[in-house]
């Protein structure tokens, strides 16, 4: 039977079609009134869903090494399903026009060339390096990010400045110095034996 860690994760995998269908199957011109502002309803349900796919990423985990149900299936599914969410959710916010693609570039790249050092690193001594607090704060960011863009910065307009943008632009500079950190921590597995 499977643990309540990965049980966690195949739900945050479950999450990730129904959070980009309900940003594209509703229709975007139904709005709900939500902290003085009209918001897409399809916008607000898949803020929802991502925050709620969002707590699963940390539960899991917390759940995983407080009861020491780290598994295969969660060092494997865990990352993955982080990975694919924030891109679903990053091609998403390019497609409505509110993240510029080259950004959503840099942050897809960084996922998956780290992923695949991942991969690297755990065939070489079958270990896999923990996150840093620099890729921790990438996440972080990356999760707010999407989800003030999401909720059009929860009607904060009188700000002189864009929360979502903000919380964008910290994510990108730890999404660019946590990939060089990395590398730079796994560089041994390209050198030759």
């Amino acid at each position: 039977m499977m643990n309540i860690a990965n049980q966690l994760t195949l739900l945050r995998l479950f999450l990730i079609p129904v959070f980009v269908g309900v940003l594209y199957l509703i229709d975007p011109a139904v709005s709900i009134s939500f902290m003085a502002q009209q918001i897409p309803l399809a916008h607000f349900l898949a803020a929802i869903i991502f925050a709620l796919a969002s707590v699963t990423d940390y539960l899991d985990g917390y759940l995983a090494r407080k009861y020491h149900l780290v598994t295969s299936f969660g060092a494997f599914f865990d990352p993955m399903a982080d990975k694919l969410l924030v891109m679903a959710a990053f091609v998403a916010l390019v497609s409505m026009q509110k993240v510029p693609a080259w950004i959503c570039i840099i942050i897809l790249g960084r996922e998956l060339l780290v992923t695949g050092l991942r991969v690297l690193l755990a065939q070489h001594d079958g270990k896999v390096m923990a996150a840093a607090m620099p890729g921790k704060i990438k996440t972080f960011t990356q999760m707010f990010a999407i989800i003030f863009f999401l909720m059009d910065d929860f009607g904060l307009n009188q700000l002189p400045f864009s929360i979502a943008k903000l919380l964008l632009y910290v994510c990108l500079f730890f999404t660019i110095y946590s990939g060089i950190e990395y590398f730079y921590q796994g560089r041994f597995v390209f050198y030759n034996k």
